[in-house]
């Protein structure tokens, strides 16, 4: 099990993670696919999660859930956290998680690692907090 302050972007990954649901964005729809950005947090970080079809109407604030496989990457110039095509979503809960808002993972400039050519590292922050959704009073 990874905290969210301890994703890196990649071209594969198996994250394993657990997280609250905070805020869900406006469901796209472009063709037949259904598409739904969230801000997700544990008690370390928060990032941007892509949400995919049913997803988007599976999950709502509060959820907690458990991410098997997951991937963090970029997607359309975003970098999100996602299930991905071999990954796993399922609710195991409601608002009973601590949670941080700050930093926001997708919110960090990252470069590649000097010494690991297939790694990134943080670079510098473009944001503390998620420029697409508001932090919570």
């Amino acid at each position: 099990m990874i905290l969210l302050k301890d994703i890196a972007p990649a071209a594969e990954n198996n994250i394993e993670t657990k997280f609250i649901l905070l805020d869900k964005g406006r469901v796209i729809v472009e063709g037949q696919h259904k598409t739904c950005l969230a801000l997700v947090a544990d008690e370390t970080a928060s990032v941007h999660f892509q949400l995919w079809g049913d997803e988007c109407d599976a999950f709502e604030a509060g959820d907690m859930i458990d991410l098997t496989n997951g991937i963090f990457s970029k997607q359309r110039n975003n970098l999100v956290l996602r299930a991905g095509k071999r990954g796993k979503i399922m609710k195991i809960g409601e608002f009973t998680m601590s949670f941080v808002e700050t930093p926001n993972m997708s919110e960090i400039h990252w470069v590649p690692d000097p010494t690991n050519s297939k790694k990134y590292i943080q670079g510098h922050v473009i944001s503390t907090h998620s420029r697409l959704f508001p932090p919570i009073p």
